[in-house]
Protein backbone atom coordinates (compact mmCIF):
# COMPACT_ATOMS: atom_id res chain seq x y z
CA UNK A 1 0.00 0.00 0.00
CA UNK A 2 1.46 3.67 -0.22
CA UNK A 3 2.60 5.69 1.98
CA UNK A 4 -0.42 8.05 1.49
CA UNK A 5 -3.41 5.61 0.25
CA UNK A 6 -5.58 9.21 -0.38
CA UNK A 7 -2.81 10.33 -2.36
CA UNK A 8 -2.39 8.25 -5.88
CA UNK A 9 0.83 9.07 -7.48
CA UNK A 10 -0.69 8.99 -10.80
CA UNK A 11 -3.57 9.50 -12.69
CA UNK A 12 -5.50 8.97 -16.32
CA UNK A 13 -6.28 12.07 -17.89
CA UNK A 14 -8.83 12.48 -21.41
CA UNK A 15 -7.56 15.22 -23.83
CA UNK A 16 -10.58 16.20 -25.79
CA UNK A 17 -10.51 17.23 -29.31
CA UNK A 18 -13.88 18.09 -29.61
CA UNK A 19 -15.11 19.66 -26.39
CA UNK A 20 -18.75 21.11 -26.08
CA UNK A 21 -21.58 21.88 -24.15
CA UNK A 22 -23.33 18.18 -23.18
CA UNK A 23 -27.23 18.72 -23.57
CA UNK A 24 -27.86 15.85 -21.63
CA UNK A 25 -26.31 16.66 -18.32
CA UNK A 26 -27.42 20.51 -18.53
CA UNK A 27 -30.90 20.41 -16.56
CA UNK A 28 -29.78 18.44 -13.36
CA UNK A 29 -25.75 20.07 -13.59
CA UNK A 30 -26.51 24.08 -11.71
CA UNK A 31 -22.36 23.94 -12.36
CA UNK A 32 -22.77 24.20 -16.01
CA UNK A 33 -22.30 27.11 -17.97
CA UNK A 34 -25.84 28.41 -19.16
CA UNK A 35 -23.48 30.25 -22.04
CA UNK A 36 -23.31 29.09 -25.27
CA UNK A 37 -19.73 27.79 -25.47
CA UNK A 38 -19.45 25.71 -28.38
CA UNK A 39 -16.83 27.41 -30.42
CA UNK A 40 -13.62 26.70 -32.20
CA UNK A 41 -11.83 29.03 -29.95
CA UNK A 42 -13.24 27.14 -26.56
CA UNK A 43 -12.47 23.49 -28.19
CA UNK A 44 -8.72 24.73 -28.48
CA UNK A 45 -8.73 26.19 -25.29
CA UNK A 46 -10.02 23.13 -23.47
CA UNK A 47 -7.51 21.24 -25.29
CA UNK A 48 -4.47 23.34 -24.44
CA UNK A 49 -5.70 23.37 -20.95
CA UNK A 50 -5.79 20.09 -20.37
CA UNK A 51 -2.58 19.83 -22.18
CA UNK A 52 -0.94 22.26 -19.98
CA UNK A 53 -2.71 20.92 -16.59
CA UNK A 54 -1.29 17.29 -17.95
CA UNK A 55 2.63 18.95 -18.04
CA UNK A 56 2.26 20.69 -14.63
CA UNK A 57 1.44 17.48 -13.03
CA UNK A 58 4.31 15.78 -14.56
CA UNK A 59 6.68 19.06 -13.39
CA UNK A 60 5.38 18.13 -9.88
CA UNK A 61 6.44 14.32 -10.05
CA UNK A 62 2.86 12.90 -11.10
CA UNK A 63 3.00 10.16 -13.61
CA UNK A 64 0.07 11.03 -16.36
CA UNK A 65 -1.36 8.86 -18.53
CA UNK A 66 -3.11 10.70 -21.38
CA UNK A 67 -5.28 9.49 -24.04
CA UNK A 68 -6.82 11.39 -26.72
CA UNK A 69 -10.35 11.66 -27.67
CA UNK A 70 -11.14 12.25 -30.93
CA UNK A 71 -14.78 11.76 -31.14
CA UNK A 72 -17.34 14.36 -31.17
CA UNK A 73 -20.20 12.56 -29.62
CA UNK A 74 -18.71 12.62 -26.05
CA UNK A 75 -18.27 15.96 -24.60
CA UNK A 76 -17.67 15.03 -20.95
CA UNK A 77 -15.19 12.77 -22.12
CA UNK A 78 -12.58 15.09 -20.07
CA UNK A 79 -13.95 14.36 -16.90
CA UNK A 80 -12.95 10.24 -16.51
CA UNK A 81 -13.49 9.60 -13.21
CA UNK A 82 -16.99 9.19 -13.37
CA UNK A 83 -16.85 5.77 -15.70
CA UNK A 84 -13.64 3.89 -13.70
CA UNK A 85 -11.87 4.06 -10.28
CA UNK A 86 -9.17 2.06 -9.25
CA UNK A 87 -8.84 0.48 -6.00
CA UNK A 88 -5.43 -1.09 -3.36
CA UNK A 89 -5.32 -4.79 -3.93
CA UNK A 90 -5.67 -4.50 -7.95
CA UNK A 91 -9.32 -3.90 -8.20
CA UNK A 92 -11.13 -1.69 -11.31
CA UNK A 93 -14.53 -0.47 -10.86
CA UNK A 94 -16.70 0.44 -14.13
CA UNK A 95 -19.65 2.84 -13.65
CA UNK A 96 -23.10 2.98 -14.85
CA UNK A 97 -23.78 6.33 -16.23
CA UNK A 98 -26.96 8.73 -16.17
CA UNK A 99 -26.56 10.05 -19.40
CA UNK A 100 -26.63 8.11 -22.22
CA UNK A 101 -23.85 9.89 -24.12
CA UNK A 102 -21.96 9.55 -21.43
CA UNK A 103 -21.71 6.04 -21.48
CA UNK A 104 -19.85 6.16 -24.99
CA UNK A 105 -16.72 7.45 -22.57
CA UNK A 106 -15.91 3.72 -21.28
CA UNK A 107 -12.90 2.75 -23.15
CA UNK A 108 -11.41 -0.78 -23.63
CA UNK A 109 -7.99 0.92 -24.38
CA UNK A 110 -7.45 2.57 -21.18
CA UNK A 111 -8.64 -0.62 -18.91
CA UNK A 112 -5.93 -2.34 -20.82
CA UNK A 113 -3.24 0.00 -20.28
CA UNK A 114 -3.88 -0.35 -16.68
CA UNK A 115 -3.90 -3.65 -16.80
CA UNK A 116 -0.50 -3.82 -18.81
CA UNK A 117 1.35 -1.28 -16.70
CA UNK A 118 -0.42 -2.15 -13.05
CA UNK A 119 -0.90 -5.30 -11.15
CA UNK A 120 -4.87 -5.58 -11.55
CA UNK A 121 -6.37 -8.80 -10.09
CA UNK A 122 -10.19 -7.89 -10.72
CA UNK A 123 -12.82 -5.59 -13.25
CA UNK A 124 -15.93 -5.10 -11.71
CA UNK A 125 -18.43 -3.89 -14.24
CA UNK A 126 -21.67 -1.54 -12.67
CA UNK A 127 -22.28 -0.46 -16.41
CA UNK A 128 -24.93 -3.26 -17.01
CA UNK A 129 -27.07 -1.67 -14.04
CA UNK A 130 -28.48 1.54 -16.59
CA UNK A 131 -30.90 -1.11 -17.77
CA UNK A 132 -32.31 -0.42 -14.74
CA UNK A 133 -31.66 3.19 -14.62
CA UNK A 134 -29.72 2.51 -11.67
CA UNK A 135 -26.57 4.79 -11.57
CA UNK A 136 -23.10 5.44 -9.94
CA UNK A 137 -20.91 7.92 -11.27
CA UNK A 138 -17.31 7.15 -9.79
CA UNK A 139 -15.78 9.11 -7.81
CA UNK A 140 -17.77 11.80 -8.90
CA UNK A 141 -20.97 10.36 -6.85
CA UNK A 142 -18.77 9.08 -4.03
CA UNK A 143 -15.64 10.81 -2.55
CA UNK A 144 -13.78 7.71 -1.10
CA UNK A 145 -11.67 8.44 2.17
CA UNK A 146 -9.12 5.22 1.61
CA UNK A 147 -7.60 5.37 5.09
CA UNK A 148 -11.09 4.93 7.17
CA UNK A 149 -12.80 3.14 4.60
CA UNK A 150 -15.82 5.21 4.09
CA UNK A 151 -17.78 6.04 0.76
CA UNK A 152 -19.41 9.55 1.17
CA UNK A 153 -22.29 10.36 -1.48
CA UNK A 154 -24.74 12.83 -1.78
CA UNK A 155 -27.82 11.20 -2.98
CA UNK A 156 -29.10 12.72 -6.87
CA UNK A 157 -30.27 11.21 -10.52
CA UNK A 158 -26.41 10.04 -10.24
CA UNK A 159 -25.94 8.28 -7.00
CA UNK A 160 -28.57 5.33 -6.17
CA UNK A 161 -27.89 4.24 -2.93
CA UNK A 162 -28.69 0.87 -4.13
CA UNK A 163 -25.32 0.49 -6.45
CA UNK A 164 -23.69 2.42 -4.01
CA UNK A 165 -24.82 -0.38 -1.32
CA UNK A 166 -23.24 -2.90 -3.82
CA UNK A 167 -19.87 -1.10 -4.58
CA UNK A 168 -19.34 -0.65 -0.83
CA UNK A 169 -19.77 -4.20 -0.14
CA UNK A 170 -17.31 -5.86 -2.85
CA UNK A 171 -14.90 -3.36 -2.75
CA UNK A 172 -15.04 -2.63 1.60
CA UNK A 173 -16.36 0.62 2.29
CA UNK A 174 -18.64 1.93 4.38
CA UNK A 175 -21.52 3.76 2.70
CA UNK A 176 -22.56 7.43 4.57
CA UNK A 177 -25.13 8.53 2.03
CA UNK A 178 -26.59 12.25 2.69
CA UNK A 179 -28.66 15.14 1.15
CA UNK A 180 -26.69 18.30 -0.63
CA UNK A 181 -28.34 21.17 -2.26
CA UNK A 182 -27.71 24.74 -2.98
CA UNK A 183 -29.76 27.73 -1.87
CA UNK A 184 -32.36 27.56 -4.56
CA UNK A 185 -32.59 23.72 -3.66
CA UNK A 186 -31.54 22.26 -6.49
CA UNK A 187 -29.43 18.91 -5.40
CA UNK A 188 -25.60 18.58 -5.82
CA UNK A 189 -24.98 16.56 -8.48
CA UNK A 190 -21.81 14.76 -7.64
CA UNK A 191 -20.07 14.62 -4.23
CA UNK A 192 -16.90 15.49 -5.44
CA UNK A 193 -17.79 19.38 -5.99
CA UNK A 194 -18.37 19.11 -2.89
CA UNK A 195 -16.18 18.01 -1.19
CA UNK A 196 -12.33 16.96 -1.00
CA UNK A 197 -10.90 14.62 1.55
CA UNK A 198 -7.04 14.68 2.02
CA UNK A 199 -4.87 13.14 4.16
CA UNK A 200 -5.00 15.60 7.07
CA UNK A 201 -7.56 17.28 6.05
CA UNK A 202 -11.51 17.43 4.52
CA UNK A 203 -12.67 20.64 2.79
CA UNK A 204 -15.92 20.44 2.40
CA UNK A 205 -19.58 22.42 1.58
CA UNK A 206 -20.95 20.95 4.61
CA UNK A 207 -23.87 23.50 5.41
CA UNK A 208 -25.48 22.37 1.97
CA UNK A 209 -25.76 19.42 3.50
CA UNK A 210 -29.58 19.66 4.63
CA UNK A 211 -29.89 16.99 7.08
CA UNK A 212 -28.52 18.88 10.95
CA UNK A 213 -27.96 15.37 12.50
CA UNK A 214 -26.30 14.12 9.27
CA UNK A 215 -24.28 16.88 8.94
CA UNK A 216 -22.88 16.76 12.37
CA UNK A 217 -22.14 13.09 12.25
CA UNK A 218 -19.90 13.05 9.19
CA UNK A 219 -17.76 16.40 10.80
CA UNK A 220 -17.61 14.40 13.90
CA UNK A 221 -16.57 11.36 12.00
CA UNK A 222 -13.85 13.32 10.31
CA UNK A 223 -12.44 14.74 13.55
CA UNK A 224 -12.24 11.13 15.26
CA UNK A 225 -10.02 10.63 12.10
CA UNK A 226 -8.30 13.42 12.56
CA UNK A 227 -8.28 15.57 10.22
CA UNK A 228 -8.39 18.95 9.64
CA UNK A 229 -12.15 20.48 9.15
CA UNK A 230 -12.14 23.15 6.34
CA UNK A 231 -15.98 24.81 5.74
CA UNK A 232 -16.39 25.81 2.57
CA UNK A 233 -19.15 28.43 2.11
CA UNK A 234 -21.78 27.37 -1.13
CA UNK A 235 -19.78 30.21 -3.52
CA UNK A 236 -16.63 28.65 -2.83
CA UNK A 237 -17.82 25.30 -3.82
CA UNK A 238 -19.38 26.90 -7.13
CA UNK A 239 -15.59 28.02 -7.95
CA UNK A 240 -15.04 24.46 -7.31
CA UNK A 241 -13.24 24.71 -4.39
CA UNK A 242 -13.88 21.91 -3.43
CA UNK A 243 -13.29 19.70 -6.34
CA UNK A 244 -9.60 19.09 -5.67
CA UNK A 245 -7.48 16.27 -5.54
CA UNK A 246 -4.70 15.40 -3.19
CA UNK A 247 -1.63 13.71 -5.13
CA UNK A 248 1.58 11.98 -4.15
CA UNK A 249 4.62 13.91 -5.87
CA UNK A 250 8.07 12.60 -5.56
CA UNK A 251 9.39 14.57 -1.98
CA UNK A 252 5.90 16.04 -1.06
CA UNK A 253 1.77 15.31 -1.24
CA UNK A 254 0.07 18.27 -3.62
CA UNK A 255 -3.44 19.12 -4.03
CA UNK A 256 -4.22 19.85 -7.53
CA UNK A 257 -7.19 22.69 -7.89
CA UNK A 258 -8.26 24.93 -10.28
CA UNK A 259 -6.88 28.37 -10.40
CA UNK A 260 -10.98 29.60 -9.72
CA UNK A 261 -10.75 27.54 -6.84
CA UNK A 262 -7.49 28.59 -5.41
CA UNK A 263 -8.22 32.36 -6.14
CA UNK A 264 -11.49 31.78 -4.19
CA UNK A 265 -10.09 30.34 -0.50
CA UNK A 266 -9.26 32.70 2.23
CA UNK A 267 -5.89 33.02 3.32
CA UNK A 268 -6.52 30.95 6.52
CA UNK A 269 -7.74 28.25 4.28
CA UNK A 270 -4.38 28.31 2.45
CA UNK A 271 -2.59 28.50 5.14
CA UNK A 272 -4.04 25.30 6.70
CA UNK A 273 -3.60 23.48 3.95
CA UNK A 274 -0.61 24.22 2.96
CA UNK A 275 0.41 22.76 6.60
CA UNK A 276 -0.15 19.46 4.30
CA UNK A 277 0.01 19.97 0.88
CA UNK A 278 1.83 22.34 -1.79
CA UNK A 279 -1.12 24.06 -3.64
CA UNK A 280 -0.57 23.54 -7.43
CA UNK A 281 -3.67 25.50 -9.53
CA UNK A 282 -4.07 24.99 -12.65
CA UNK A 283 -5.47 26.92 -15.40
CA UNK A 284 -8.96 24.82 -16.49
CA UNK A 285 -11.60 27.86 -16.79
CA UNK A 286 -12.58 26.55 -20.26
CA UNK A 287 -13.40 23.08 -18.74
CA UNK A 288 -14.77 24.53 -16.15
CA UNK A 289 -17.70 25.57 -18.10
CA UNK A 290 -18.90 21.97 -18.62
CA UNK A 291 -19.54 21.83 -15.11
CA UNK A 292 -16.34 20.10 -13.84
CA UNK A 293 -12.68 21.01 -12.55
CA UNK A 294 -9.62 19.43 -11.87
CA UNK A 295 -10.96 16.60 -9.68
CA UNK A 296 -13.37 15.41 -12.37
CA UNK A 297 -10.41 15.71 -14.87
CA UNK A 298 -8.02 13.40 -13.12
CA UNK A 299 -8.68 9.58 -12.33
CA UNK A 300 -6.52 8.50 -9.44
CA UNK A 301 -4.75 5.47 -10.28
CA UNK A 302 -4.34 3.21 -6.88
CA UNK A 303 -2.57 0.30 -7.96
CA UNK A 304 0.89 -0.89 -8.02
CA UNK A 305 3.38 -1.19 -10.42
CA UNK A 306 4.08 -3.99 -12.16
Amino acid sequence: MALFPQAPSAVVMVRPHHFSPNKETQNDNSFQSTQAFNSAAIKQLAFEQATQAAKTLESQGITVHIFEDNTSTTPDSVFPNNWFSTHTGGQIAIYPMYAKNRRKERRVDIIETLKAQYRVQDVIDYSGLEYDNLYLEGTGAMVLDHVERVAYAARSKRTDSHVLERFCSHFNFEPMLFDAENKEGIPVYHTNVLMCIGSDYVMAGFDMITNNDRKFEIINRFKRAGKQIIALSESQIEAFCGNALELQAQSTRILALSERAYKALNTEQITLLEKSVKLVPLDVSAIELAGGSVRCMLAGIHLSKR
